[in-house]
Parts: structure tokens; sequence; C-alpha cells
């Protein structure tokens, strides 16, 4: 009876090919990489690079894209990202050397553009409508645990086959799972209306708003997906020893799970601004207790702030395009968003880990404080200039009844 909804159906699938998706591109060599590296005769910090090689395609595809989702929709550029996502991981288990590994890389940056977290998004929006923030809550909650359940599942299979035929494993998963759902379960767009809607002037996305929406995101996206891979060392630089560094950053996860729930919880109570503001200031305030704290006390309350602010912003990246652009935008902006979001995403590891090199880690603190406290004096802008247009709007129409 459940699944006879489609926005269920959907999003339940989106669920699981997300997390195969994720699990078996840009997560995949935290596992496999050292076993790679060997094999192939390359540098670990190379083999690393992998999934930055990823994010970049990602972000140069995602533009020109937008069109197509718009025009299309999400599902048959979904089942196209499958199958570059297999083609992807088999030339990645056939790989003998660096310039047939950085292919493959390549291929599933084209993959992911066509079949991660952006198009499942926009996939989601257009089967659940009115209903889709709360669908979106959903996704990005069950997203929350692909690490999770991949990395060990990795670990695993490469114990038992190596990481090629786990490779080639997960290369069959993307084939025979995720392009299937990805046909059955998303929405069918009639050729009539996809040709009248190109006919159509296609709805303005407000560039000001826009502006103001992708720096926000990008400057919180820069700096905790910098410290993603760095916050152990941060937290020994601040004075805890390895066990307690690694504790404090393993709660940091739970943490985000906590604060998703949050926005899935009060998501109907609470405005993605409201929300969104609240995770904004969360961040300043967490780098502020862990440059004032050294002890293990400060790390479980930074972790805290920190992983709630960073579950809380992985929702309203989603949600929040819904309630600033006309539905007939989403698509096209969520897409042409992912441009400064992966962009970001791609530069911050190597950024990061060059600045605690040579300037230490609290510079790093430093650094991710004030983009902090510039996201959210962005979003804030924005909510002031979302509010102003929306009552100029308003009173534009009044004037239109009135004069009618």
């Amino acid at each position: 009876m459940l699944f006879r909804s489609p926005a269920i159906r959907a999003v339940a699938a989106l669920s699981l090919t997300q997390l195969i998706g994720w699990g078996a591109t840009f997560w995949l060599p935290a596992v496999t990489g050292p076993a790679m590296a060997g094999e192939l005769g390359m540098a670990l910090p190379m083999v690393m690079a992998g999934p930055t090689v990823m994010l970049v395609v990602m972000a140069v595809v995602s533009w020109p894209l937008s069109a197509i989702f718009e025009r299309h929709g999400a599902r048959p550029v979904m089942v196209l990202g499958s199958a570059l996502g297999a083609a992807g991981l088999l030339v990645m288990s056939l790989a003998n050397g660096p310039v047939s590994y950085v292919l493959s890389w390549i291929i599933l940056g084209l993959a992911g553009a066509g079949m991660l977290t952006t198009p499942a998004q926009i996939a989601v929006a257009e089967i659940a409508g009115e209903k889709a923030r709360q669908a979106l809550g959903v996704l990005i909650l069950a997203g929350g645990l692909t690490s999770t359940i991949v990395w060990p599942l990795t670990g695993l299979l490469q114990a038992q086959w190596g990481w090629r035929t786990t490779t080639l494993a997960y290369a069959a998963l993307m084939l025979l799972v995720c392009m299937p759902l990805h046909w059955s379960a998303l929405a069918r767009r009639p050729r009539e209306k996809t040709a009248a809607k190109a006919a159509a002037e296609p709805t303005r996305i407000d560039r000001p708003r826009f502006a103001l929406l992708a720096m926000s995101f990008a400057a919180n996206g820069f700096f905790t997906w910098g410290f993603a891979l760095t916050i152990i060392i941060l937290f020994e630089a601040s004075g805890l020893d390895h066990a307690s560094a690694l504790t404090a950053a393993a709660f940091i996860g739970i943490a985000q799970w906590a604060g998703r729930m949050v926005d899935f919880l009060g998501g109907r109570r609470w405005s993605g601004f409201a929300t969104g503001l609240a995770a904004s200031a969360l961040f300043p305030l967490s780098f502020v207790v862990l440059l004032l704290s050294g002890s293990f006390v400060g790390a479980m309350v930074f972790a805290t702030l920190y992983g709630v602010a960073s579950g809380i912003t992985a929702v309203t990246r989603a949600t929040l395009p819904l309630q600033i652009f006309p539905a007939g935008a989403y698509a096209r902006a969520a897409a042409q968003l992912a441009v400064p979001l992966n962009l970001s995403f791609a530069a911050a590891p190597p950024v990061f880990a060059a600045i605690m090199t040579s300037a230490g880690p609290h510079a790093a603190l430093w650094l991710a404080f004030a983009l902090s406290i510039f996201a959210f004096s962005a979003l804030f802008g924005l909510m002031l200039l979302h509010r102003r247009m929306n009552r100029a709007s308003q009173r534009n129409e009044m004037l239109s009844v009135d004069r009618g």
C-alpha cells in the first residue's frame, strides 16, 4: 500500500541509487586507495585526487545540463548517468596506470552530473510537487548513511575479491540496479508537455538572489568539505590525543544525522530561511568553541554544534531553492547552483591541506571562521532581499487588482 504513491516509490528508489552512486565513486578510494596505488604504481595523493577530478567535471557539465533537465526532466538524464557510471567503473577496474585511472574519473564526473544529488533532487521535485520539501528531507536523511554502509561493505568485498573485482561489482550495481530504478520509478514527462514547455519562454531566475544563495552555500561547502579529511588533525592540534580526536570526529557524523532529522521533523513548521540561518549561525559559534578550548569536552561541544549545522545545511541546500525560485525554474536553478558548489567541494580538501601544512591547523580554523561569517551574511542578505521582492510583488498585484 505504502509504495503505491509515486513520490514514495521515487524517494525509496533514489535513496538506494544515491547510496550506490556516491559509495561506488566518490567514497571508493577511501577504502581501496592504498591497494590501487600499489598496483597501479601511483602515489597515494594522486589516487586520492580522483574524486576531485570527478567533482570538477561535474561542475563543468552541470550548467549546460540545466536546460536539458528543464526540457526533458531528470529521468532520461539519470538513466544515461547510470550507464556512464557503469562504464567509468569498468574503465577503473581495467586501469593499468595514471592515464586510464584519470580517464575513469572523468567518465564518473560525467555520470555524477547526470545522476548524483542535483539530478535526484530535481527528480523528487518533479514527482512530489507541493510535498517536495518533505520528500527531499527524506532523501537527504537517507544519504547521510552512505559512508556508514558502503565503507564496511567495500572493505569486505576488497578483502575477499580485491579492488578490481569490487569495482566491477559496483559497476554491475550501477547497470542492473540504478539504471532500471531510474527508468521505472521516476516521472515520465509526456512528449506533448515537453514540446509545449520547450516552445514557452523559460521562467526567469533572479540573478541577485541566485548569486547570494550560491555564495552562501559555496562558502559553507568549502570549509565543511575542507575539514572532512583534516578534522582529526585539527583536534590533535587543539591538544587532544589520537583516541580522543577520533572519538570527537566520529561524533560529528552522529550530530550531522541529528541535524538532518531536526530539519526533517520541523520543516513543516519552519521556513527554509529560519533553519538555514540557524545552521549558519552555529558554524562560527562552533569554531569559537574550538579556538578557545583545547579539552575533550570542548571538542565534543564543537562536534555537536558543527555536526548539527552541517546536517541542517545539507537539507537546506536542496530545499531553499524551492522557496526562492519559481517551480518552473527549480531544475535549471539547482543544476546551475551545482557549478559553484562542486568547484568549492573540489578545491577545499587540497587548499585546507596546504594551509594546515604551511601555516598550521589554527590558520585553517580562522579561515573557516571567516568563511562562516561570510556565508551567514550572504544568507541573511538573501532573506532580506527575498522579503523585499515579495512585498513589492504583492503590492504590484494589489495595484493590478484595484485597477481592474
